[in-house]
């Protein structure tokens, strides 16, 4: 049997050297490109077709969830597998639906990282163990979707809805006690993660959404 060919992507350079090592040393697994950002990581995996994608998912640029979207797209038959630091719902269920087969919290063993690989690349969904009883518990017991934007945390949500009510950066800043920078730093993610291309766009998506209506001035 041929070694899983792997594209590993992650911004610190010392984790993504720590992981490329510990990803190389594991029989039948091959390291064949590393990335760090996103966008790198889609370019190495359409130059290299690896079996399996490991991808951070916060990182400079292009970020884990639209690069997991854009690799899903130009490369269906390359499995992603997310490992990073974050468990929170916003981060697990974001990178599903943007298609990660797989989602492992760092600072798991190493024999469940290549079981984790293995599984993608055979094909299966695997969860890191707190992971999965999270997905779990989801389906059993599954909320109303009254989101119409789950890829969005719920300050970004909520940007969004402030956006759509025609609020310029600085009136948005003061209504949520931010900086003017931190907002258009979350409006560059919104953007981002709804695949549009400006403010226009995101307007209209959200207003088609509902949000944005019938809110009362400052």
């Amino acid at each position: 049997m041929s070694d899983i060919r792997v594209v590993l992507a992650d911004d610190h350079p010392v984790v993504r050297a720590g992981l490329a090592a510990l990803l190389g040393s594991l029989q039948g697994i091959e390291v064949v490109g590393v990335a760090v950002d996103g966008r790198e990581a889609v370019r190495e995996v359409v130059l290299q077709r690896p079996n399996v994608a490991v991808l951070d998912l916060q990182m400079p640029g292009q970020d884990g969830f639209a690069a997991t979207r854009e690799i899903s797209r130009v490369a269906p038959e390359v499995a992603v597998l997310v490992l990073t630091m974050f468990d929170d719902d916003d981060s697990v269920f974001a990178a599903m639906r943007a298609g990660a087969r797989g989602y492992v919290v760092k600072g798991a063993e190493q024999e469940e990282i290549g079981r984790a690989i293995r599984a993608v690349a055979s094909g299966e969904a695997i969860f890191g163990p707190g992971i999965a009883q999270r997905v779990l518990r989801f389906f059993a017991n599954p909320t109303p979707a009254a989101d119409p934007f789950p890829e969005l945390t719920a300050r970004e949500r909520e940007i969004l809805d402030l956006l759509a009510a025609a609020m310029p950066n600085s009136m948005i800043a003061k209504r949520l006690g931010l900086s003017p920078k931190t907002v258009a730093n979350h409006l560059s993610s919104i953007f981002t993660k709804l695949q549009v291309a400006d403010r226009a766009q995101a307007i209209l998506r959200a207003r088609d959404a509902g949000l944005g209506i019938r809110r009362d001035t400052p």
